[in-house]
């Protein structure tokens, strides 16, 4: 009797995973399905309207047209609706771009992006979306932190930019610049004034859930202080990670005071080790980011840390008015933009190209 319990319990559990299995087929495509439905009434519609070319008249068809197919389909196709549908239309013009990203974005996904006016943060939060398989809310919950703004990436050259996108929407892998982000929003930690390097270590332990999710998928956490043996001296390592989609070992410095030169050594010196007696095979080269209360963006382009593997990052442990903040992530992308556009253009597009052909190599 116990065997054939053990058979029955064995079977109805795959029989339920093939159940699960093709529930999920079914809702997927059904959502697919509808997305692309949305994207042609607003297409079609689009088109009518440009055809005919009168200012007045989009508004009047949309009125004509959302009267007839609510009565025939429900308020789904009221004239909201389908004014969102043509503005879908608009702004996802690419037919095949858009029949990948809706096999893992639901419609409600779409309209969260709908009204991000800049093309590029869309498609950069869309194409994140896909791979990190972001809820609704998470999604509502990144475009609202200005995550895009607070990635390296942003602070690029436009051309850099759709570049690492489209790799990434080829099926490249994701790079650093998409992941690392300043500043970190670690309000969550409820540090108290005059806090110490201990109490923010200890807040991060304390809610490490929530300190990976600001971090950002992929991370899994590894260590805290983390001996590092050099000769007859032992240093302590604050933090150290995995990046799962990067493939490497990422060592995190929390820094009560803004960032100076001397930490770039540390750093160093920890990235060194790491890479010698802890990466394993397969991986990247260990990634280095200093947590700090501040950096200046000269000091920190001069000492080029990109080219030692380390990433500077401002935490920010109570957050000011989010109207002033976006006003300051604004102003800091197109300073960079502008000083990269200052000769340094093809240089940064040749970087990139030799960074996904490295990561093509490595995956290949």
């Amino acid at each position: 009797m116990a065997r054939i319990a053990k058979t029955e319990a064995a079977l109805l559990s795959e029989l339920r995973g093939l159940i699960e299995q093709a529930r999920q087929h079914v809702a997927q495509t059904a959502n697919s399905t509808l997305t692309m439905l949305y994207w042609h009434v607003g297409r079609r519609i689009q088109a009518q309207v440009l055809h005919d070319g009168r200012a007045d008249y989009g508004a009047q068809i949309l009125a004509t047209l959302s009267q007839e197919l609510v009565r025939d389909y429900g308020k789904g196709f009221n004239a909201s609706a389908l004014t969102r549908m043509v503005k879908f239309a608009e702004v996802f013009p690419d037919e095949p771009i858009l029949a990948t990203l809706s096999q893992e974005l639901s419609w409600s996904h779409f309209v969260e992006l709908l009204p991000l006016k800049q093309p590029l943060e869309r498609e950069y939060y869309a194409e994140i979306s896909r791979i990190e398989r972001w809820s609704v809310r998470t999604l509502r919950e990144r475009i609202g932190s200005q995550l895009y703004l607070r990635t390296a990436i942003a602070k690029k050259p436009e051309a850099v930019v759709q570049a690492e996108v489209s790799h990434l929407r080829a099926g490249g892998q994701i790079t650093p610049d998409m992941v690392f982000r300043d500043p970190y929003m670690l309000d969550f930690l409820g540090l108290p004034e005059g806090y110490s390097e201990r109490d923010l270590e200890a807040a991060i332990l304390r809610d490490m859930e929530r300190f990976l999710l600001e971090m950002g998928a992929g991370f899994t956490f590894v260590a805290r202080q983390k001996r590092i043996s050099v000769g007859a001296d032992d240093f302590y390592l604050d933090l150290l990670f995995y990046h799962r989609h990067l493939r490497r070992l990422v060592a995190v410095e929390l820094k009560l005071e803004p960032f100076a030169p001397a930490h770039k050594g540390q750093m160093e010196m920890y990235l060194r080790w790491l890479d010698r007696y802890d990466r394993a095979p397969g991986e990247e080269s260990p990634i280095g980011l200093i947590l700090c209360a501040g950096a200046d963006a000269e000091q920190v382009e001069l000492m080029d840390l990109n080219a030692a593997n380390i990433r500077v990052a401002e935490y920010l442990a109570h957050i000011p008015d989010m109207k002033v903040m976006q006003a300051q992530l604004h102003r800091a992308v197109a300073l960079a933009r502008e000083r990269a556009a200052k000769g340094q253009l093809p240089h940064a597009i040749a970087n990139n190209a030799n960074e996904n052909s490295e990561a093509e190599g490595a995956a290949e």
